[in-house]
């Protein structure tokens, strides 16, 4: 007998493992085998390199800022504001603007964009496979891009670049898809951890934004790569937090400021990213090739740049001037409106560049402006709960914004102020905008991206739970013209059966099977013509996700349930229709309302 349908039903002796399944064992909190051994392995090599693309990013955009404002070759760090160009300085984003429209143009579409959007994108819909084109040209239009003035960070374009490193590099090697995208979100973590020094914010950024599960086989390759990333920083990068800060101890009254300066945070959370899309279809209304639009905004960059120089480029100086509260109320309100509009319109326009660094000016200068009113603590406490919450409501990742903050900062003191204020506006953001400032732009080319974690249903029951246990099944004795007339004729209740001999499985049949055999087996009992190895099967220690991977991956209906993979005692069935029980459970969970205790209208009874 020889049929690739017979060939699935009674191969080799295979378990759910055997698929690359993640299952796991009853009474084991966590998959795991050895391939998160090779991925922690790999992601040491990835976490050096990425390094290595950050520090040459950082050193391109200094390359850049340096060529296109002060006329010099040079990679001394130097802020746009210094300039000494005048009015001449309109022009200079629009220059940048114009060679990022023409790289994308000639060069590859995927550059343009802030890099966390496509990174999410490559993952979920791509099978975390990116070009070495990406690899190159996204660092270098985006050095081009900020070193001429836009108002953007390096984390985006250094998440897409060490992300697209990796990936290469797991292209290359024999991986599966799913180890392709731990090792991409590892290269995109590492490359954060080294351009800021928050290695802990990065590995919450993967499991908030990026992995979409929390797993041992993606959790611990993505640590070892920012860890690593992390060590390596002081060498080029200095040792110590990006913004040293140190607040004084909030007072009780801080808990009632933290809760306005999250909600102000989380509405302008909501409006920014509302304005944001708005230009953005303004945009696409335009009779106008997209590859002019970064030089279009470019313009309107040069105009900010005129009115406010400090709201060019990325502005880490900035943003620590604004977290020790170093700028007047009229600068810091001014420096806020104007990095606001030109970042809104710049990324708009389909240019690259990060939104981490624009995002922390921003809430920072927002803290800033509102530090005066706000009593329970100083202002330099509440420019920094407003950076945190700003960034936990615009990117909707609480967590890695809290986290983020005090790897920024290293201050302690605002630790709890941190996660209420991002706590709170994070709650605003999620009620009042159906998708955060990423996935809207996944969204918009018809892809929607649901951020929720939590364990699948599947997962939480096995086999023994939702298994038939009394099973219609075929003697072994039977030949397949027996079968055919008993089991598939007129009356057929199932679309396959379980083969046993002796109570022990020899495999499952339906039509497609008994129309492959040979005329000259037909009349032979089937306990001869099947073969001797085992069919698939589930064993009642299985997960039903584990069911569910077996059922997809041959294609059937039903399942023979065993005692043991050694004995093969047929003790039950599974189907597709099981597998629904558990979310029927859940269904449950959710919508079911119940009043567990009650009480008489009129109060307590009384003896």
């Amino acid at each position: 007998m020889s049929c690739s349908r017979c060939a699935t039903y009674f191969g080799s002796p295979v378990s759910v493992e055997g698929t690359r399944a993640e299952v796991t064992a009853r009474g084991s909190d966590f998959a795991a085998d050895t391939r998160m051994l090779v991925l922690s392995a790999v992601a040491l090599i990835i976490g050096g390199v990425s390094s290595l693309g950050a520090a040459a990013l950082l050193g391109a955009i200094r390359l850049f800022t340096n060529l296109f404002f002060f006329q010099s070759i040079s990679l001394a760090a130097r802020p746009p504001a210094d300039n000494r160009l005048g009015p001449l300085v309109m022009v200079v984003p629009a220059i940048g603007g114009l060679i990022i429209g023409l790289m994308a143009r000639y060069g590859s579409e995927k550059i343009r964009g802030h890099g966390i959007p496509e990174a999410i994108e490559s993952i979920l819909f791509g099978k975390s496979r990116m070009s070495p084109k990406i690899a190159i040209l996204k660092p270098l239009s985006s050095a081009i891009a900020i070193g001429s003035g836009g108002p953007f960070g390096a984390e985006g374009p250094i998440i897409m670049t060490g992300g697209a490193a990796a990936s290469l590099l797991a292209q290359a090697l024999h991986l599966t898809a799913a180890e392709r995208k731990v090792l991409l979100v590892a290269g995109a973590c590492a490359g954060m951890t080294a351009v800021f020094g928050t290695p802990l914010a990065a590995v919450l950024l993967a499991v908030e934004l990026l992995l979409f599960e929390l797993r041992p086989r993606s959790l611990l390759p993505v640590a070892v790569s920012c860890a690593v990333a992390g060590f390596l920083r002081p060498l080029w990068a200095g040792t110590g937090p990006l913004f040293p800060l140190q607040t004084a101890e909030p007072t009780a009254a801080a808990m009632f400021s933290c809760c306005a300066a999250g909600l102000v945070s989380g509405a302008a959370s909501a409006l920014m990213t509302r304005l944001l899309y708005r230009a953005e279809d303004w945009f696409g209304r335009l009779r106008l090739h997209w590859m002019w639009w970064p030089a279009l905004a470019g313009l309107a960059v040069g105009v900010g740049g005129l009115i406010q120089p400090r709201a060019l480029g990325v502005g880490y100086d900035v943003i620590a001037d604004l977290l020790q509260h170093h700028l007047s109320l009229p600068a810091a309100l001014g420096l806020l409106l104007v990095k606001s509009c030109i970042w809104i319109i710049a990324l708009a326009s389909g240019t690259s560049g990060g939104v981490l660094a624009p995002l922390l000016m921003i809430g920072a200068g927002l803290g800033s402006v509102l530090g005066d009113w706000l009593p329970g603590g100083g202002p330099q406490l509440w420019a920094l709960v407003c950076m945190a919450a700003m960034l936990g409501g615009t990117m909707r990742a609480p967590l890695t914004a809290v986290a983020f903050a005090f790897g920024l900062t290293h201050d302690v003191n605002a630790f709890l102020p941190t996660i209420l204020g991002c706590a709170i506006a994070y709650g605003f953001s999620v009620i009042v905008m159906p998708r955060s400032i990423l996935t809207e732009k996944i969204a918009r080319r018809g892809r929607h991206v649901v951020r929720e974690l939590g364990v699948d249903p599947l997962e939480r029951h096995f086999i023994d739970e939702i298994m038939t246990r009394k099973v219609l099944a075929i003697p072994g004795s039977h030949s397949a013209l027996e079968a055919m007339r008993s089991h598939f004729g007129a009356d057929q209740q199932h679309r396959a059966y379980p083969v046993v001999q002796d109570h022990r499985l020899l495999g499952m049949l339906d039509r497609t099977v008994l129309r492959a055999l040979p005329r000259e087996v037909l009349e032979q009992p089937l306990s001869r013509t099947l073969p001797a190895a085992a069919a698939a099967f589930v064993t009642p220690g299985d997960t039903c996700r584990a069911a569910a991977s077996r059922l997809a991956a041959g294609g059937f209906e039903r399942l023979p349930v065993v005692d043991a993979p050694d004995s093969r005692r047929l003790i039950g069935i599974v189907s597709r229709s099981d597998l629904l029980k558990p979310a029927q459970m859940l269904h449950e969970e959710e919508e079911r309302r119940e009043r567990i205790f009650w009480f008489r209208r009129c109060g307590l009874s009384r003896r």
